[in-house]
């Protein structure tokens, strides 16, 4: 089993100044697969990947907000290790994302992720979860 703290995600590997949003909004690219936005500026090699979440009140109430949050979230924490190369990368979560279960948002995430080539296809070793 890997080591535990390989597969956390810490407040480094997070996006928090709007600032940092406002940059990867500018400077990046960006991609719409279903229930997603994806937002992404590539970082230099050996760089920590970064991941920023907006969910906005269109989606609905707060718990409805923070479970997209989570989903989001646990999507980039599952398959960080397979990028192709570090990205700074802004998820907004779409309307449709409410209801949602697990392995529909990490579909599309990996669907995005594929489209924008961020994707390491060779060697991954990794794929969707059964969640």
């Amino acid at each position: 089993m890997p080591d535990a703290r390989r597969l956390r995600l810490g407040r480094s590997s997070r996006l928090a100044q709007s600032r940092d949003f406002a940059r990867v909004r500018q400077a990046g690219e960006r991609l719409a697969q279903g229930c997603l936005i994806a937002n992404w500026h590539k970082l230099p090699p050996g760089a920590e990947p970064k991941l920023g979440v907006v969910t906005s009140k269109k989606i609905g109430g707060a718990v409805e907000r923070s479970r997209a949050r989570r989903l989001l979230r646990e999507s980039f924490r599952l398959h960080r290790h397979d990028l192709a190369q570090p990205v700074e990368i802004v998820l907004v979560a779409r309307n449709s994302i409410a209801g949602k279960k697990f392995a529909d948002v990490e579909k599309d995430y990996l669907t995005a992720l594929k489209r924008a080539g961020l994707w390491r296809t060779a060697d991954s070793g990794g794929g969707m979860t059964n969640s």
